[in-house]
């Protein structure tokens, strides 16, 4: 009888299915490590049965004969039943984590690798759990079926997946420090040249005081770190991992800091840390490092080994010999006994080789670049993710994400568009850019005279031209024009009031002639007025009371007002909404409508009954009058408005509140769904249509948001010199193209003559070369091309006087050849030197900075852009009481090539003697963060004339001096900056800037909760703070 088949086994009922279990499919698991396996891993030689559970299985035996003879045809003999693969039908009860074998009658379970049990049901195996560490000299980590080894900071796994291998990180980046770096076991150290001590920050050299008692004398006497203490003396501290001697003065290594120099294991003494090597391993000589012994040869002497038989005899003998008992089985890392034999299997990050006892370490980064957005590292038994520069890695550690650089503060002066991977800033039109962010107002009378025929002025974001007595301003508004048949002295009215009795009351016309602008900038006058209307709204509407216009004045008998002004400014606007009675809704907005005027006097006018200030006076008193009549014409609602020959109402009755209608937009202004919109350029907003209009063949508009257009210069023939819609008054078409002049700047034109250019369209003269030069030919568009005796090269103009090449002074610039002037720098801005080509070289002198109480930053001059030469710079912290300095450098742009002529050093003072916390004049791209060694700082950057470079931006916090040890801690730990995640963290400004408010404010931690802080950290990163602060908050659990 078979085994299962007895009273009380499992029988082989074929159409039985244990416990409901749907058909499972098992893949071999991942291969394994652990060299020795545990000794409770006995091997499961699995469960054979069909597992029909409870009382059914007494019956089978019963039953069997009764069931194969029924089955059998009459007339043919009983045979063998057919095989049924209950594994392929999921027909078995096997567990998720065993193997299913058929048999001819039956199956059998058996766990799978890393699993322990007899098949139905399998326990994980901790791999971990053995005196052998898994294998793992350093820290050995049990997962599901299999484990992982991993090391201490400043060790890496060896290619075997479970010794440690100290780091050199001096390899990389001169580990960071400023002069020389020591690489030593489990750690690195920074060293100083002679006449240099080490920072506190541990990377940084600061140069020794030969005098004084504080701690910048060069024998203050501490081993590392030295603290001011009362009374002009010193205390010492130690390093994180070091612990003070009894001297205080001294410091004692320790097993916390780079596993106190051992290879595998450290542990504290009296004496110092002492090493020892996992068992698998030797000492070294030198009593820190671990050697791995040879492994033994398995010798077996065969002397009988001639027939076929004894060969038989030999194998089966070495088939029985092999257990992973003798020699791990031969495995490379784990071995297990089964009954075919040894399984090896290997650790996560390592895959077993043909020969199934070796295991080489997998490069996950030729699969898919490693599932890596950009980049991908292989290390062994793992892999790392990082991402090009302007992407930032997510906390998943493969994912890459486009760091948005215009969602964070001081991107750029005017606009940022942000692009994947970079940025890009823009500015407002009358402004440049330079130093790659920042805005400055463009000197446009710089490049060709702005274009002016005479006179150029510059104002701040724009220019205009000007032109001496007896001329007027082109409409082009860059020529000059004769004015005839006018005195110079006199000048013509731009506004006329005029008021006069109808119909029993006053009736007022006010008329702007030309220059029509409607604009929400308040300009200086000498006279206003404001009249309320309670119920009305600003808009304006062609004039509706007659039919024939407003053209036609009051008789002039009528009149009681009659006035000319230069300048006048309506402003229409809506104030509170007046309430309505009880029951009845509110009633429309209130409106107040101011017209400011300015009346000159004419000095002409004097007389002698009559000097300047009664001039003024009778002035003020037709002023006053003026005001009074028009007060009283609003009111009545009898006040008219002409622009441009347009007739319009300022104000009419507001509709019903039954009409329920749209409120009105501000003047100049249209619906667009249910936002009211400035009209755009080229277009004028129709009161009557309440809306915008193109403005019409003959006219154009340059602004947004106006209530007229104006005629285009040439009104006369409007016809086929434009289409509708021109912005400006070079859409009105007809105007005579670069190179090309006539008296009123349209067709037809002139080619300029030899020996003269003209750059611009429209224009009504052209500029001449100077110093007799002469053109190659006519129609010349600019100084290029006039025949001058040399070419002068970028940073030159030439001058037309001496005919020779000109450097461009300080201040200015000229990236072209053949130039006759040079650009003004944008702004404040300012060359280091003459000569400049480029835009580049203009750099702003003003030392950059924001200082608070709580946080804050510091910026070299011109930054991004590289810092101007001979500038000097000084900020001072002083934070309010109880409170420290925490800063970080998250890089700093020093060129060395110049022996140290740029620096930047914090110290206590101005004092070149007193306490330093911080000093450099070297590029430093690895951030590093440090706490003040003084309760207030005094910074000074300073450069020299030689090179440059980009500089810095240094955010600062201050913080409660309770958390002075946590902050401490956290700073001068290497793992801080050992890893290229966290590195990226101390230059990101809002992580940085999310760090510093929680510091800055405590209680600000809770307004980011646990999910977002994963997010916005990686997982090494809240672990090490983690640790850090559980160690703060309970030093004595």
């Amino acid at each position: 009888m078979r085994p299962g088949l007895g009273p009380g086994g499992a029988g082989p009922g074929r159409g039985c299915r244990s416990g409901g279990q749907g058909a499972r499919t098992h893949l071999p698991a991942p291969p394994r490590s652990p060299p020795p396996p545990p000794p409770a891993a006995a091997p499961s030689m699995g469960v054979a049965g069909r597992g029909c559970p409870g009382a059914a299985r007494p019956l089978l035996p019963l039953l069997l004969p009764l069931l194969l003879t029924a089955a059998v045809p009459p007339g043919r003999a009983p045979g063998p039943p057919e095989d049924v693969d209950e594994c392929a039908q999921g027909l078995d009860d096997c567990h998720t984590n065993a193997l299913c074998q058929n048999t001819l009658t039956s199956y059998k379970c058996s766990c799978k690798p890393g699993y322990q049990g007899e098949g139905r049901q399998c326990e994980d195996i901790d791999e971990c759990e053995n005196e052998l560490n898994g294998g793992c000299v350093h820290d050995c980590w049990n997962i599901p079926g299999n484990y992982r080894c991993t090391c201490f900071d400043g060790f890496m796994l060896a290619h075997d997946g479970h010794n440690c291998l100290d780091v050199d990180e001096c390899l990389d980046n001169n580990g960071g420090c400023q002069h020389t770096c020591v690489n030593v076991m489990g750690s690195y150290e920074c060293r100083c040249k002679e006449g240099f001590f080490l920072s506190d920050n541990q990377h940084t050299c600061i140069h020794r005081s030969e005098e004084g008692l504080s701690c910048m004398n060069t024998n203050h006497g501490c081993s590392h770190i030295c603290k001011e203490a009362p009374r002009g003396s010193v205390a010492c501290e130690c390093r994180p991992g070091f612990e003070l001697a009894k001297n205080q003065r001294d410091c004692i290594l320790t097993c916390n800091h780079g596993n106190g120099g051992c290879q595998h294991s450290c542990e504290d003494t009296a004496e110092g840390p002492e090493c020892s090597c996992h068992p698998q391993y030797k000492m070294h000589a030198d009593g820190r490092s671990c050697l791995e012994p040879e492994d033994p040869a398995l010798e077996v002497t065969e002397s009988n080994a001639t027939s076929v038989a004894d060969g038989d005899k030999r194998v089966k003998r070495r088939l029985l010999m092999e257990t992973c008992a003798v020699n791990n089985g031969g495995c490379d890392r784990t071995c297990k006994d089964t009954s075919t034999g040894v399984h090896c299997s290997c650790p996560v990050g390592f895959t077993l080789q043909l020969d199934g006892k070796t295991c080489k370490d997998i490069d996950e980064c030729q699969t898919r670049n490693g599932g890596c957005d950009h980049f991908c590292k292989n290390t062994v038994g793992s892999f790392d993710c990082s991402c090009r520069k302007g992407f930032k890695l997510l906390t998943d550690e493969k994912s890459c994400q486009d760091v948005d650089e215009c969602s964070l503060d001081r991107t750029c002066d005017h606009s940022c568009i942000n692009h994947p991977g970079t940025f890009t800033c823009a500015c407002n039109k009358g402004y440049t850019l330079y130093g790659f962010t920042h805005c400055g107002d463009t000197n446009e009378c710089s490049i060709n005279n702005g274009g002016c025929q005479q006179v150029c002025v510059n104002t701040v974001g724009s220019y205009e031209c000007q032109c001496h007595s007896t001329y007027k301003l082109h409409w082009n508004k860059k020529d000059c024009v004769e004015e005839k048949g006018v005195l110079p002295t006199s000048v013509s009215p731009h506004v006329s009031l005029h008021c006069g009795k109808s119909g029993g009351g006053e009736r007022c016309f006010l008329r702007c002639h030309s220059g029509i602008h409607l604009s929400s900038d308040v300009a200086t006058v000498r006279t206003s007025v404001t009249f309320k209307l309670n119920e009305g709204k600003c808009s304006l509407k062609k004039a509706e009371l007659f039919p024939e216009g407003l053209r036609p004045a009051l008789p002039e008998k009528h009149s009681s007002v009659k006035e000319s002004f230069r300048y006048a400014n309506l402003t229409c606007s809506s104030g509170k909404q007046v309430p309505g009675a009880p029951g009845r809704p509110s009633a429309t907005k209130e409106m107040f409508i101011t017209i400011e005027f300015e009346l000159e006097t004419n000095q002409k006018e004097v007389t002698a009954s009559c000097d300047l200030s009664c001039l003024v006076k009778r002035t003020e008193k037709r002023l006053r009058k003026a005001i009074r009549t028009l007060r009283k014409a609003a009111h009545r609602e009898q006040f008219h408005l002409q622009l441009s020959g347009m007739d319009l109402d300022v104000a009419k009755k507001a509709p019903r509140t039954s009409e329920r209608r749209v409120e009105s937009c501000a003047v100049g202004q249209g619906h667009v769904g249910n936002q009211c919109v400035s009209c755009r350029a080229g277009t004028y907003y129709d009161g009557a249509q309440e809306r915008c209009i193109l403005c019409p063949n003959g006219t154009f508009q340059n602004e947004e948001g106006q209530i007229t257009c104006e005629p285009c210069p040439r009104p006369d023939n409007p016809g086929p010199l434009k289409t509708p819609e021109a912005w400006n008054a070079s859409d009105c078409g007809g105007l005579c193209q670069p190179g090309e002049y006539s008296a009123d700047g349209f067709t037809p034109c002139q080619p300029c003559a030899l020996g003269t250019f003209q750059p611009e369209a429209g224009r009504t003269s052209c500029f001449p070369c100077g110093g007799g030069l002469p053109t190659k030919h006519l129609g010349a568009t600019s100084f290029q091309e006039c025949e001058t005796r040399v070419q002068c090269s970028p940073g030159h103009f030439y001058n037309t006087t001496t005919h020779r090449c000109i450097r461009c002074p300080a201040g200015t610039y000229q990236p072209e050849f053949g130039k006759n002037s040079c650009v003004s720098c944008p702004g404040n801005t300012m060359t280091d030197f003459d000569g400049s080509t480029n835009i580049t070289q203009c750099k702003n002198r003003r030392c950059g900075g924001e200082l608070g109480d709580f946080t804050g930053y510091i910026e070299s001059p011109n930054y991004p852009g590289n810092y101007p030469a001979n500038t000097e710079c000084t900020w001072t912290i002083n934070p309010p009481p109880k409170r420290r300095i925490l800063i970080v450098v998250p890089e700093i742009f020093l060129p060395i090539e110049d022996d140290c002529g740029d620096y930047l050093v914090m110290r206590k003072t101005s004092s070149s003697n007193s306490v330093t916390t911080y000093e450099t004049c070297q590029t430093y791209e690895r951030p590093i963060a440090f706490t003040s060694r003084s309760k207030k700082l005094w910074i000074q950057f300073k450069s020299n004339e030689g090179n440059s470079a980009r500089g810095f931006q240094v955010p600062y916090v201050t913080y409660d001096e309770d958390y002075q040890e946590l902050i401490e801690d956290i700073v001068r730990d290497g793992r801080l900056y050992a890893s290229e995640n966290h590195q990226e963290i101390l230059k990101d400004k809002k992580l940085i800037k999310a760090l510093f408010d929680v510091l800055a404010h405590p209680q600000n931690y809770f307004k980011y909760t646990a999910q977002e802080s994963r997010e916005m950290f990686p997982r090494s990163f809240i672990r090490l703070l983690r640790s850090k602060v559980s160690r703060f908050l309970r030093p004595y659990k």
